[in-house]
């Protein structure tokens, strides 16, 4: 076939009838992508950067940079190059020597990493892609891992395996950045909606609700981190091999087929000959092999790993989200996945989040909201609303059940705090396991926790339930001055405040009493709490349910702004503590939570430490909020939204640490009342050493005032080292950067 450039001549691979064991018309094929010039990336490579050239995203003699330890670089090399681009690649040291040799060849500028990240050598390639970025104006990079360019390259390979065989009955590919089958396979599943879409994964990748192994030795397919491009709705059943396991089943294929390939197409052809195996006659099998073998001579096909042949005949069937260390498989049928049923949401990315790690777990997320439109980037989740009145049972239940429509729901949970009773009560009308309604209902109204505690005997403030502003003075005495005047029903700090004298808190008191909606719309509570002002140091224990036991995940030390409010302002984990005074706050968090009845799922309680020692100022039954989640899983490994989900559907948890660093936040407030014209610096603060991001959530032209409450914040800096100074230091010159511009002149209206 001729073609007039190199370019051109990407795609068009042999598509190869294999021999192999499998019942009567039974029909199994290999795609050898690895025929491409380099691999089977040439495909994205053309795509993304011809796509990013016609729209201008990509200047003519621009460079190119991106991280890969493999094909997609050499693909960039081929395309980027043959266009006149400088291409640089950010890579580690696992990158094969004849890689290397061809990059180097062919032009490229090769980065190596030195060190593995907190999150693997991906994370590691991330932040030095971000310092080239900033030093190589006009830069484009291709973000492979999410680049809708990328699944849409295999458009073509799905058109030529129609073009070559009519029809496929199923398909089998790697996963790495999800491109390659989940772009070839939504295109097949347009002409043939029963096509059966399996996926391959490594051991120790967390692609597939696993646990992240860094020091896995299989590349190409695998990750540490999750890629946009992985539509998990699209795939039936998902397989992993251990790293012995996928070499050897690749040395089998160059074996028995005479196919010299990479662990990616060794690994489909292992889970490809297993189905064939199984098929009914007339089924059509199709697996996509990747690349070639000549970058794994020094690996997969050295001679002493020819010793190492421990390798599983058959694959073990697995729940979805159970721990894996050999060859097995999951079903995830995208047909009927269980039902995990969400009413409402918070209003912040995590919200979002969890409807997308749902659907990553194995689960068909279905969302009951009053307004969708309160949600941003609800539409992007692709998750199924159902409108409702989310406050009325009767109504939640008969919606959920219509919803459900006799399919397994595996469970209902909720990420906004002034939903938790709802969905509790919800699960307990429709049999699924989840916290008792009493419980959150006790957490949820703070009056009611304070008399289960009382009742318990667990240190915490004294305090007064107010209903009445005449009520107020006997009150105060009653708890002592000064005191905390807060709502019963409310969050985020909303109205919580420190009163010096009678008369303060008899006005704040006579002020919560005249709302008749809480920010969510919901009927106010009609009382108050009057409570003594314990001093202290603030922190949180982060507690969660598994096995019947309460663990401590670990203490957030919190930073508060100036009475009379109480605002997070910066949050460090973990606290730095004596191991004896973190034990104790821990068993007072778990006595806690026993005593108001929780015993399921997440929770984040709220300490003072006193003379006396911890008390108890607030129970939160739900994750921590403040983004403290976002710092526990660069510091620990732990994922606690998705714990979150799995301990909501009833699926295996995973709260062992991955490592000990330190990370901290703080947020971004304004000095002064106004309106916000810039935040200045941001990205010189991302580039300070230790800083994992900057963000700012607060639009320009916003009525901005020195914070009183949670949504007064602007923004945050999170960042990420070894100990609590190395990130203590990290913030402070992050904030040294930073510069929040306020005109004056504007109030900022009272939160509604």
């Amino acid at each position: 076939m001729r073609h007039e450039s190199i370019v051109e001549a990407i795609g068009h691979t042999p598509l190869v009838r294999l021999r192999v064991p499998a019942p009567e018309g039974v029909e199994v094929y290999a795609k050898l992508e690895l025929a491409n010039n380099f691999a089977m990336k040439d495909r994205v490579a053309r795509q993304v950067v011809t796509e990013a050239r016609r729209s201008g995203a990509l200047k003519p003699g621009a460079p190119i940079v991106e991280s890969s330890s493999g094909t997609m670089a050499l693909g960039l090399a081929l395309v980027g190059t043959h266009l006149g681009h400088p291409v640089h690649i950010v890579t580690d040291p696992r990158i094969d020597p004849i890689t290397l040799a061809k990059l180097r060849t062919l032009g490229c500028e090769v980065h190596v990493v030195s060190a593995m990240g907190e999150q693997g050598w991906q994370s590691a390639r991330l932040d030095l892609l971000a310092e080239l970025m900033t030093g190589l104006p006009g830069a484009f990079w291709p973000q492979q891992y999410s680049n809708p360019q990328n699944p849409a390259a295999y458009r073509g390979l799905a058109e030529e395996l129609v073009a070559d065989l009519g029809t496929v009955d199923v398909v089998v590919g790697s996963v790495g950045s999800g491109g390659s089958l989940c772009g070839t396979s939504r295109a097949l599943l347009e002409r043939f909606p029963e096509l059966k879409v399996v996926g391959v994964d490594a051991v120790g990748s967390v692609l597939f609700g696993q646990p992240d192994v860094p020091t896995r030795r299989q590349s190409g397919l695998g990750n540490s981190l999750y890629p946009d491009n992985i539509d998990y709705r699209l795939i039936d059943e998902v397989h992993w091999l251990s790293d012995d396991e996928a070499f050897a089943a690749t040395r089998a294929l160059a074996r028995e087929q005479k196919i010299f390939a990479g662990n990616t197409s060794g690994s489909v052809y292992r889970v490809l000959t297993h189905l064939a195996a199984n098929a009914a006659p007339g089924t059509r099998l199709v697996g996509i092999m990747p690349d070639r073998g000549d970058r794994y001579v020094d690996t997969v096909y050295a001679a002493d790993a020819e010793a190492v042949e421990g390798t599983a005949t058959e694959p073990t069937p697995v729940r979805y989200g159970e721990l894996v260390h050999s060859w097995s498989y999951a079903e995830i049928s995208r047909r009927e996945r269980p039902l995990l049923l969400f009413v409402e949401s918070n209003t912040t990315g995590t919200g979002m989040l969890a409807l997308t790690t749902a659907v990553r777990l194995g689960l068909e997320p279905v969302l009951f909201v009053v307004d969708p439109a309160r949600y941003q980037g609800l539409a992007e989740t692709g998750c199924r609303v159902v409108v409702c009145d989310t406050d009325d049972p009767q109504a939640l239940r008969k919606a959920a059940e219509e919803a459900a429509g006799g399919r397994e729901v595996a469970g209902v949970t909720t990420t906004s705090e002034y939903y938790l009773v709802q969905a509790a009560a919800l699960a307990e009308g429709l049999g699924v396991a989840a916290n008792p309604a009493s419980a959150l209902a006790a957490c949820r109204d703070k009056s009611a926790t304070r008399r289960t505690l009382l009742a318990h005997g667990v240190r915490q403030p004294r305090f007064a339930e107010v209903r009445d502003p005449a009520e107020v003075e006997a009150a105060v005495a009653a708890v002592g001055l000064p005191c905390v005047v807060k709502p019963v029903d409310e969050s985020g700090s909303h109205e919580v405040l420190w009163c010096g004298d009678v008369a303060t808190a008899t006005e704040q008191v006579r002020k919560l009493l005249a709302v008749t909606r809480n920010v969510r719309g919901q009927a106010s509570a009609g009382t108050v709490l009057v409570e003594e002002f314990l001093t202290g140091p603030e922190f949180s224990a982060e507690m969660f349910w598994a096995d019947g036991d309460a663990v401590c995940v670990g203490i957030t030390q919190r930073t508060v702004s100036e009475l009379p409010y109480f605002v997070e302002t910066g949050h460090l984990f973990p606290a730095v503590l004596p191991d004896g005074t973190a034990a104790a706050m821990a068993d007072t968090a778990r006595h806690s939570l026993e005593a108001v009845g929780l015993n399921r799922g997440p929770a984040h309680v709220e300490l003072r430490l006193t003379a006396d020692g911890p008390a108890v100022i607030e129970i939160n039954a739900r994750l921590a909020g403040g983004m403290i989640p976002e710092l526990i899983r660069p510091a620990t490994g732990i994922d606690l939204l998705e714990q979150q989900i799995r301990a909501a559907a009833g699926l295996p948890l995973n709260l062992t640490p991955e490592r000990e660093r330190s990370a901290g936040i703080r947020f971004l407030i304004a000095a002064e009342p106004g309106r916000l014209a810039a935040v200045e610096g941001v990205e010189r603060a991302g580039a300070v050493a230790g800083v994992d991001r900057v963000t700012v959530t607060a639009a320009v032209g916003r009525s901005v005032r020195p914070v009183r409450e949670a949504y007064d914040r602007l923004g945050h800096v999170i960042a990420v080292g070894d100990g609590p100074e190395q990130v203590g230091a990290a913030l402070d010159a992050a904030l040294a950067e930073l510069a929040v511009v306020v005109e004056p002149g504007h109030q900022r209206a009272e939160q509604q």
